[in-house]
């Protein structure tokens, strides 16, 4: 929402040239897609790029990834495997008019005329985003190119993704780094109050209004606004959020006047808006005045080329904050970690690293402590230091003279301050931050720390 420019260089970029081309489904009727994405899923989820509606066919059958050699059809360890003609592929470079088989289903492969050229980042990171696959590179490419101009940006993606870390880079990359970056998540403030956060309100404009507050949109003029989880606010409030971007003014709960912002604005969903508007849950209009620019985040399952670069990132800030600096992570337990599917995706990854950086004997990482179905269940040995912890917070808690109920309590809140304090000393006193990795509402958790009378000042010192 302003005339910021910025140019980046060509020798950031790796151009990637590839011919659309098509993909038909034998089948009655018969289905053809075209496609021009380089990286594509084919199964019967309805997410899939290509769905594939055949009780053979895995939800997640498998992928058709170009790079610089071809066309490369990859088998995502389907449950009936993926063929050509009888022999069973894992992975293979397509030629045109090549037909392929998913379970019994089968597809032919056909290029047209026509040419789209892709820019790839040369580098595995942008800001505090890594990846070296081919798709976080097209990624970092897009978001080299779009940072520095003024549009709008929706980005999708399952929860651990890592939506706020893509609009904290675009942030930084703007013209309006040194200007605000705030964050609102759509799903952690109550129905009732929502209005007022955003676009602020006046002295006595509602029961507990004692003065005029400034809103969201207010609170990040000259810099970023991030709308975490877009899909969450009410329909009645989507019209009022649209012409505040439209109209780049507020008008604050109870007051008579707009107030100007110059704010860029960058939302993120976990939700399907497409299936939103589609079911009368999300206004049209606005899902389009959002997605100008699209940056869709793939779950950490999908690109597994990332996992030994993540990984390893984390075992370094584990180790330093552990003060282990002779951890290590063995090939085998990397090849273990690329074979698990990560429902939590990044986020999930991370917390395992700590945890096993935490718990490992011998400098050595071990995929025991992963709760993953393939992983081989062991017993898990927790550490003195750890297990004496949680002793003496039972002990504490522990008095025979007392009712259960009030020693159970005690218990509770013994658990609830150590819990707080542990979370919010790493997310450094950040509450919003705290409850969105606790899968809890802010209010919850201010709430708490009221009754265990625990401040910023005492966690963070």
């Amino acid at each position: 929402m302003s005339s910021e420019t910025s140019t980046v260089s060509i020798e950031h970029f790796q151009a990637l040239r590839l011919r659309k081309y098509t993909l038909t489904v034998e089948s009655e009727p018969q289905l053809k897609v075209q496609l021009e994405q380089r990286l594509v899923f084919l199964g019967t989820n309805p997410d899939n790029d290509v769905c594939v509606d055949d009780a053979s066919v895995s939800r997640v059958h498998a992928k058709i990834e170009v790079d610089d050699v071809g066309y490369r059809l990859v088998d995502l360890a389907s449950k009936n495997g993926t063929f050509i003609g009888s022999l069973r592929v894992r992975e293979v470079y397509l030629e045109p008019g090549t037909t392929f088989r998913l379970g019994r289903q089968a597809l032919r492969f056909d290029l047209t005329a026509d040419e789209v050229e892709l820019s790839l980042a040369k580098s595995h990171r942008f800001a505090n985003l890594i990846g070296q696959s081919l798709v976080m590179r097209e990624i970092f490419g897009l978001l080299q190119r779009v940072a520095p101009i003024p549009a709008t940006v929706l980005i999708e993606g399952e929860s651990g993704t890592g939506k706020e870390l893509v609009a904290e880079a675009i942030h930084q990359f703007s013209g309006r780094k040194d200007k605000p970056f705030v964050v609102f998540d759509c799903s952690a403030v109550s129905r009732e109050l929502i209005e007022s956060e955003l676009f602020g309100h006046v002295k006595g404009s509602f029961t507990g209004a004692v003065g005029n507050r400034k809103g969201a949109f207010e609170q990040a003029h000259g810099g970023t606004l991030f709308l975490d989880e877009l899909g969450e606010l009410a329909l009645d409030l989507q019209p009022k959020l649209l012409r505040v971007i439209e109209k780049r003014e507020v008008r604050p709960v109870g007051g008579e006047r707009t107030i100007p912002v110059d704010v860029r604005v960058i939302a993120a969903t976990n939700r399907s808006l497409v299936r939103e508007v589609e079911q009368g849950a999300f206004r049209e209009d606005l899902y389009y005045r959002f997605a100008v620019i699209r940056v869709q985040l793939p779950p950490l399952r999908k690109r597994p080329e990332d996992i030994p670069l993540l990984a390893e990132h984390f075992l370094r800030e584990a180790a330093a904050r552990f003060n282990r600096p002779n951890l290590q992570i063995s090939y085998t337990t990397i090849d273990k970690l690329k074979r698990y599917t990560w429902p939590g995706n990044v986020r999930e990854l991370k917390n395992y690293i700590e945890r096993a950086a935490l718990l490992a004997k011998d400098e050595r990482l071990e995929t025991r402590f992963l709760n993953a179905n393939d992983a081989a269940p062991e017993e898990v040995r927790v550490p003195d230091a750890v297990a004496d912890e949680a002793d003496a917070i039972v002990n504490a808690a522990l008095d025979e003279a007392l009712p259960f109920k009030d020693a159970k309590q005690r218990l509770v809140e013994a658990f609830e301050k150590s819990y707080w304090s542990r979370l919010l000393e790493r997310t450094d006193g950040n509450v919003s931050k705290a409850a969105r990795i606790a899968g809890v509402h802010r209010k919850s958790v201010e709430y708490i720390l009221r009754k265990l009378e625990l401040t910023r000042d005492d966690i963070i010192g």
